[in-house]
């Protein structure tokens, strides 16, 4: 499978340096020029899709529904195990604040968020289920619209790096991930956007070869691909 991975549109929150997570937000001025350039992108290196996915947040689901209209595709598939980490109590704190309050943030991948998750925990549900979608659809290539902390967490999982020392690289909305499978390995990964922080700061080059990834917090069950999933058909 081949998995092209990009993150939803800016919105209100994101640009308030606010923490969003589970919540939801607003378009922000210029979301469409993001959006666009993203989609320009994808069709200006032939990329053509099978099918979409997205994780159930509106801002995910709205912007996999403008590139799948753009691309002939009209049912989008959306699950929450592709949902950002749940912040829970944290919810439109400032990520300053936060930073000040609990000194476990984006440092510590298994500190849970009071009334949410890990980031670990966020890691693990997102991996599995791309993991088992490259198992059930081999042959496929397919658009994943999800956000910057389950891209942190693939990029992570996928190429072998030490999840806690990369929890902080920056993700832009213009961020295009392309992530080639054989089985439920990634065994090589690619940028088409706008850079990353991984690529930015010289942590990875790329194009990049994947190490053979180990089976540890992957599951054999090839049901997890369909477990949290619905289809959700509309405009944007």
């Amino acid at each position: 499978m081949r998995a092209i991975v990009t993150r939803h549109y800016k919105t209100l929150i994101n640009a308030s340096e606010q923490i969003l997570g589970w919540g939801d937000s607003p378009r922000d001025t210029g979301w469409k020029s993001d959006v666009e350039f993203v989609s320009e992108r994808i069709k200006k290196n032939g990329i053509s899709f099978d099918a979409v996915y997205s994780s159930d947040l509106e801002r995910a689901r709205q912007t996999a529904m403008f590139h799948a209209r753009l691309f002939g595709i009209h049912i989008i598939h959306d699950t929450t195990a592709l949902n950002e980490v749940n912040y829970g109590e944290l919810y439109k704190k400032k990520k300053k604040w936060v930073a000040e309050h609990y000194p476990q943030y984006k440092k510590d991948p298994d500190f849970v968020y009071p009334g949410g998750e890990s980031f670990r925990q966020m890691q693990q549900r997102s991996v599995n289920y791309v993991s088992n979608l490259a198992i059930t659809h081999p042959q496929q290539t397919v658009l994943l619209v999800v956000h910057a902390g389950v891209i942190r967490g693939f990029i992570s999982h996928f190429l072998g790096l030490n999840y806690a020392e990369n929890l902080k690289h920056k993700i832009s909305h213009r961020y295009i991930g392309d992530f080639l499978f054989e089985g439920n390995a990634c065994v090589r990964y690619d940028e088409l956007g706008k850079p990353s922080g991984f690529v930015r700061e010289g942590v990875i080059e790329i194009p990049f070869a994947c190490p053979v990834a180990g089976k540890s917090d992957i599951t054999d069950d090839s049901q997890q691909a369909t477990d949290y999933q619905h289809e959700y058909v509309g405009n944007i």
